[in-house]
């Protein structure tokens, strides 16, 4: 009878019609009012409605009706209301009030353990945990307990209480393994975290060596095996470390394995020449099999300078150097592949910091450089023979790298030597029959041509006064990039590039299309969003910066959604050691840095959003001024997943002076004190328009000490519009109070917003091409966004009464027409002289710097030098008419 009653409903949220579906429950309700499954489900249509205040109250009062449990369709409502509102302490109240009716109910417990797992109550998680291990009896129910009181000692505030539930688990696990209820990695995982966290590492060393079916498992998991190596030499038996190790390497190549056999090996070597001598027969003998000689050969040269390092390495005769030439012989076996490179790069660093150390850096940088020169020489005239291989032209590539990183290394500050040779690279990389079949060394190439012209720029124009120079240096790199994805498409980090440079010109409609064909999704949200989000609100294009918030948010939303998911997943299959990644990950990405940035530039973004007086402070009111408040202790408990790693540079990222991804930001990379700033400002509007006089002014109190604070982590321009919003909020309040300082407020915020815009160009019709790509656009669209911001302050005067409402608006309408005059100029400039003036300053302006590169643009590369200026002009008139856009709209 019940299920024929709700069968309408159930259609209609089989379909997805939640609202039909509400009808369906009001229509029931109006013959029996007090029907349960119709209550529970009419719950749950309004919590996917979004009306979760009401959802919540509708299903707690079904929650606590006497005998609403027994029936299967309250309960699977409740849950799922509840769940939906992400509301997992009554979701286990549903579960535990069902258990009264059905006492000892497997999938009840079931669901009541991973309710609690997705939630982190690990408390209410064990507690199922245990029923179900003490009812059930079975081994999944074992590991589920162990797992949990693991979980609940690492989320556990007080020292004795962690120690209690790790000794609990050990005690389980250890029980376990001696009576053969430990059978799989999977367990043994679970096992030897728990020992880890007490620093047990000869429990753990014990559990490794177990005998029986496991072992045969243990041998077969790579992971296990280098982290028994690991705990050997941690204990000191560096003699079985090295057995082991040679054991798993006869098995299979392993980096991390050879790394920790040359660890183990170094920490021998005081006791005699057995054991090097035995590692390096082992290198040999591996370098000759087949498809191994790669991972041999490189750790003979970590073995060689491991040696060296603990000061084992025989004195050499001068001009020898058995460390450099162990690193060469290894380049020279292998510089035809393109992992060639990555290998030998830090072992180049390592050896010149050692000699470093011992005051012979010339004598290493000497050493290399001979070595490189011949070698360099050579590749180079194999590579633009008539018919070039594949090999040779990777050959060239890797020791163009190497030459780049020696050069830094050198602290070579010349920028003329940083540009030597351009013109061949140039040509073999855009401009070669091999180019033309895009052979990946010639992207490559072109990347390392453009890494070298732009270090060159900044080494040769580093003064303010010198930032045209900089600018038309850094747009023939961009013609060059251009040309090199023209000329392959796919190359991720020529795109990157291109990106970065283009923004730091302030184009940001051509950094967004060449953003978007990176296709980046997923995690690639959090790692790489930084590369564009926010630069759109920096620079005009308020509407298209937010599509690209909400893309972001979507894919947050949709992982909170997914990991609780992917957590039950790996409880229910067992694959334990995806619990404690899962739970990581999902720590990291709900405490994100990037997700907070991204949060924050969406609320900038919404107050651009065009609507009636009415509801724009209906916007502000509804803002959650709570959520997003930030203290220094939230601000440290971020995690910045960021990869600043990512534009292929061809030296450490911590040789900050030589760190391209540092030196091409033009703004600084979003932290702690621009998210308390963006945090602060939808928090202080919010109080404007709801007239909350004292949380407003602790609030602009705390904005001004955090921009005093802020130094050079915040752009100037972010730091410009904080101070607006504080001027802006200071007007509100003098307005309330009819203080006299009104007046001459009115008169400062009315001063920084024009003194923001564009300069008056009705007298001229020439501007700084500097000061475009440098700061006229930044500036006003800080103008902009703090009108908008001043404008919703006016509403809010009219809609309290206040007397001050007549002056503030006569204010912001003769900022509205300067502004729309200001910027009417700006646009005039950038639809015709803008593009005269490029190719004047940057494109046909002789520079010495930069000839070569600007000789083969000019010559064999035109349509990327058009391409690139339209790049430039197209994004600034974007810019530009989106802001006049903006000014029109704001009446």
């Amino acid at each position: 009878m019940e299920s024929h009653q709700l069968k309408p409903i159930y259609e209609a949220i089989g379909q997805g019609d939640m609202r039909r579906g509400q009808t369906e429950c009001d229509k029931l309700l109006r013959k029996h009012s007090t029907h349960q499954g119709a209550l529970a489900l009419k719950a749950y249509v309004l919590a996917k409605l979004g009306n979760a205040e009401e959802a919540a109250t509708l299903g707690q009062q079904v929650l606590h009706t006497p005998g609403a449990l027994k029936s299967s369709h309250v309960l699977q409502g409740l849950w799922l209301t509840f769940r939906v509102l992400r509301l997992p302490e009554l979701e286990i109240a549903v579960y535990n009030t069902a258990l009264v009716h059905t006492p000892n109910s497997e999938q009840l417990y079931c669901k009541i353990f991973m309710a609690a797992a997705r939630s982190k109550l690990y408390k209410d998680q064990h507690a199922a945990a245990v029923a179900l291990n003490k009812l059930f009896k079975q081994d999944k129910y074992l590991w589920w307990v162990v797992t949990s009181l693991l979980m609940q000692a690492k989320s556990a505030q007080d020292s004795s209480v962690r120690q209690l539930q790790l000794t609990l688990a050990e005690r389980m696990a250890e029980k376990a393994l001696s009576e053969g209820r430990l059978t799989n990695t999977e367990e043994l995982r679970i096992y030897l975290e728990v020992l880890e966290l007490q620093d047990n590492h000869t429990a753990m060393i014990a559990a490794l060596s177990t005998s029986g079916p496991l072992a045969e498992k243990i041998a077969n998991d790579p992971d296990l095996i280098t982290q028994w190596i690991g705990l050997l030499i941690k204990t000191g038996d560096c003699k079985q470390a090295c057995t082991v190790a040679v054991a798993a390497l006869e098995a299979r190549d392993n980096w991390a394995d050879y790394k920790l056999y040359v660890e183990a090996t170094v920490a021998q070597a005081s006791e005699g020449e057995g054991p090097v001598q035995a590692a390096c027969a082992n290198f040999d003998k591996w370098a000759a099999q087949r498809g191994r000689e790669r991972g041999a050969k490189l750790a003979g040269v970590e073995l060689t300078i491991r040696l060296h390092d603990a000061g084992y390495a025989k004195p050499v005769d001068e001009g020898a150097d058995a460390v450099g030439e162990r690193i060469w012989s290894y380049v020279d076996q292998f510089m035809t592949k393109a992992i060639c490179y990555s290998d030998v790069m830090q072992h180049f660093v390592t050896h010149v910091k050692s000699a470093t150390a011992s005051g012979q850096t010339s004598g290493a940088i000497d050493f290399h450089a001979k070595q490189l020169e011949q070698r360099l020489h050579n590749a180079r005239a194999a590579a633009t023979a008539t018919k070039c291989s594949e090999d040779a032209a990777q050959s060239w590539v890797s020791l163009e790298r190497i030459r780049y990183l020696i050069q830094a290394l050198s602290d070579d500050v010349d920028p003329q030597r940083w540009v030597a040779d351009i013109g061949a690279m140039l040509s073999f990389g855009l401009d070669s029959d091999e180019a033309e079949q895009k052979l990946a060394a010639c992207s490559d190439m072109t990347l390392i041509a453009c890494q070298r012209l732009i270090l060159a720029a900044f080494l040769a124009y580093p003064e303010p006064e010198q930032r045209g120079l900089l600018f038309a240096s850094l747009f023939k790199v961009v013609c060059v990039l251009e040309a090199g994805i023209k000329m392959n498409d796919d190359r991720f980090l020529l795109k990157l590039y291109a990106i970065r440079l283009y923004l730091y010109l302030s184009c940001y409609d051509r950094a967004r299309a060449l953003y978007d064909t990176l296709n980046i999704k997923n995690i690639q949200f959090d790692t790489l969003g930084y590369l564009i989000n926010g630069h759109g609100m920096s620079l005009g294009c308020f509407s298209t910066d937010l599509e690209l918030c909400y893309d972001g948010v979507s894919f947050y939303d949709r992982s909170d959604a997914r990991i609780p998911q992917e957590l039950e997943s790996a409880y229910g299959n067992g694959t334990y050691s995806n619990i404690t990644d899962f739970t990581t990950f999902r720590d990291n990405l709900t405490h994100s840095v990037q997700r907070e940035c991204t949060h924050r530039c969406a609320l900038r973004g919404e107050a651009f959003d065009h609507g009636t007086s009415k509801d724009i402070l209906e916007q502000w009111k509804e803002a959650d001024a709570i959520s997003i408040e930030h203290t220094d202790e939230t601000i440290a408990a971020l995690h910045d997943n960021r990869d600043t790693g990512v534009m292929g540079l061809q030296t450490p990222v911590d040789m900050a002076k030589w760190n391209l991804e540092i030196m091409t930001r033009q703004i600084p990379l979003p932290g702690s004190a621009w998210i308390k700033i963006f945090s602060m400002v939808p928090q202080i509007m919010h109080y404007i328009v709801c007239s909350e006089i004292e949380l407003l002014e602790a609030k602009i109190g705390d904005l001004l000490v955090v921009i005093e604070e802020a130094g050079q982590s915040v752009s100037s321009h972010d730091l410009l519009l904080a101070r607006g919003v504080h001027q802006v909020a200071t007007l509100y309040l003098r307005a309330q109070s009819g203080d006299e300082g009104f007046d001459s407020e009115l008169s400062a915020l009315t001063e920084m917003i024009i003194g923001a815009l564009p300069p008056d160009m009705s007298a001229s019709n020439s501007l700084d091409l500097c000061d475009v790509a440098l700061s006229t656009i930044r500036t006003a669209s800080v103008a902009t966004e703090l009108f908008t911001l001043a404008l919703s302050v006016k509403h809010a005067l009219s809609a309290q009464r206040s007397p001050s409402a007549n002056a503030v608006t006569l204010g912001l309408s003769q900022i509205r027409k300067t502004a729309l005059r200001l910027v009417g100029g700006l646009r005039t400039w950038t639809e015709k002289p803008a593009r005269e003036s490029i190719d004047a300053l940057w494109v046909n302006a002789e520079d010495p710097l930069l000839a070569s590169a600007t000789a083969f643009l000019l010559s064999r590369r035109k349509s990327a030098v058009t391409l690139a200026t339209k790049g430039c002009v197209g994004s600034w008139l974007k810019s530009v008419n989106n802001m006049a856009a903006h000014w029109k709209k704001c009446t």
